[in-house]
């Protein structure tokens, strides 16, 4: 992911079974590009080795306050200065009573204090011992600081007990890491909506009309478009993917549903980019119970569903982006599109591209600008498409901004 690329992360271990989810962490942080640094308390090494945390960063892991093999005067201090983000995951409710306080007893704690990057601190203990009052005055202390606290999933716990206290996933911490870094990006206090997957028109209680759209793209642009540092507002039709950390998502159903979340949403927005494949008509009529199968065949009345870009309309400074997923003719009817709709930016695909359709992971797009400029990307993961595209978005919002 492009903001965590050559930046570096201090990751601060505590003593929780839930370390070996850190492994993961520090090992995928380090496959993204990212520079891990691991600081340990001794109550850690207890759960994991060092040695784990130097197999997957190819960095050395700290766990004694007293080291001097690593040359650093001030090993703390040398850590603290020159990370990017400081990330204690799993953070025990001793680390969280240590950190509120102040107290410097180990290497976690001691870097903290060190440290004047963003902190981003992942609870991860027994229900019981996470609603106790002083656990929860101690993260209210740290929130008043400026801590970000992603905060603990509920489900079975190490005490074999349900309830409010496990680490939550690695791609949610890696979310959060993601949306601290990108604070100061080139889309740094703006708001974007981003439009995403399909939707679905009703025929009966069970039946619709719907397409092939898997949302992938639109929610790769809302992830990427937070990683820039914006306000993101993401409205997605039905799809099986979780939502991004830090990006509001509201979920509809019908083009309608879309519409209306869309136009009230855009209204203090600085860029709207629809990437929905929102269905073209409905049924005329939705029946109100399940149609019988009929020898004789069924025959739908249809009409068109609204035209979102159009209900939007040209609001003044708002920069609109659209997609034309094309089949045949792509460049003609995407530039049809371009005009039609009064796009700032149109980005056109073939849906019967290799590595290019609904589903895929990665797409290969051609950009069309308002001005009559082209430009062929060549086939990417969608997140690096959307990349791309939000660079030209900041460029558009600032020239207009002149």
């Amino acid at each position: 992911m492009f903001n965590l690329t050559e930046r570096n992360v201090v990751l601060g271990v505590t003593g929780s079974i839930a370390v070996y989810k850190a492994a993961d962490l520090a090992s995928k942080l380090t496959q993204a590009g990212a520079r891990v640094d691991v600081v340990m308390t001794s109550a850690a090494t207890r759960f994991i080795s060092p040695l784990t945390f130097e197999g997957v960063t190819g960095r050395r892991a700290y766990s004694d306050m007293f080291d001097t093999a690593s040359g650093a005067a001030a090993l703390h201090v040398e850590l603290g200065r020159r990370a990017d983000i400081l990330v204690v995951a799993p953070a025990t409710a001793t680390t969280l009573a240590r950190l509120a306080l102040g107290l410097a007893e180990e290497m976690v704690s001691l870097t903290v204090l060190a440290t004047r990057a963003p902190i981003i601190v992942c609870p991860a203990m027994d229900a019981h011992m996470f609603e106790h009052a002083a656990t929860q005055h101690h993260l209210e202390t740290l929130r008043a600081r400026g801590v970000h606290i992603v905060w603990p999933e509920e489900g079975h716990l190490a005490s074999g007990r349900m309830g409010r206290g496990r680490l939550p996933e690695v791609e949610t911490i890696m979310g959060a890491i993601r949306y601290m870094l990108g604070r100061k990006g080139n889309l740094a206090g703006k708001k974007v909506v981003v439009s995403a997957g399909g939707t679905q028109e009703p025929i009966d209680p069970v039946r619709y009309i719907g397409n092939s759209s898997s949302g992938k793209m639109g929610f790769a642009m809302a992830e990427a478009a937070r990683d820039c540092g914006a306000d993101v507002i993401l409205v997605s039709g039905p799809t099986a993917l979780a939502d991004p950390y830090g990006v509001t998502v509201v979920r509809v159903r019908r083009a309608a549903e879309m519409q209306d979340t869309v136009v009230a949403r855009c209204a203090d927005a600085d860029a709207l980019i629809m990437a929905a494949a929102v269905a073209d008509y409905r049924p005329a009529e939705a029946v109100g119970r399940k149609i019988k199968r009929q020898a004789e065949g069924l025959t739908l009345s249809l009409v068109r569903t609204p035209d979102i870009l159009a209900a939007v309309g040209s609001q003044p400074g708002l920069v609109k982006v659209g997609f034309a997923a094309e089949s045949e003719e792509l460049l003609t009817n995407a530039r049809q599109k371009l005009q039609a709709k009064g796009l700032d930016l149109i980005v056109a695909n073939d849906i019967t591209a290799e590595g290019s359709g609904f589903g895929a992971d990665t797409n290969k797009v051609t950009f069309l600008g308002r001005g009559g400029d082209e430009e062929e990307l060549p086939l990417m993961s969608k997140y690096d498409v959307a990349i791309r595209i939000l660079d030209r978005v900041a460029r558009l919002i600032e020239a207009r901004a002149r």
